[in-house]
């Protein structure tokens, strides 16, 4: 698996870079939204829970699959923006909060 990023674009009000990329998987499948992800942090030098793929589209009859994804600047961040279906979907989760005891 190889990911190029085509294109990026910083959003700052919505405190992110929006990046398309591509994944080069000839004879394989198409590659999971988490091992893509692992690998989009790495080359933007962000953390895995910053980075939120929106879609991963094959290309038909190509080895190739292009998509699309956004790098936060901190999970705060997407936790504030993003929709709750995709970050579930990306195993971002916000810390749980401890409930008061009861007496």
């Amino acid at each position: 698996m190889k990911i190029e990023i085509t294109q990026k674009r910083e959003n700052p009000l919505l405190k992110r870079t929006e990046v398309r990329f591509t994944v080069a998987h000839d004879g394989e499948s198409t590659p999971g939204r988490n091992a893509v992800a692992e690998e989009i942090a790495k080359m933007m030098k962000s953390k895995r829970n910053c980075v939120v793929v929106d879609s991963i589209e094959s290309v038909y009859g190509r080895g190739m699959s292009k998509g699309y994804a956004k790098v936060y600047a901190s999970m705060e961040a997407a936790l504030e923006y993003d929709r709750d279906h995709l970050l579930k979907r990306n195993g971002i989760e916000a810390p749980k909060a401890e409930k008061p005891a009861e007496e």
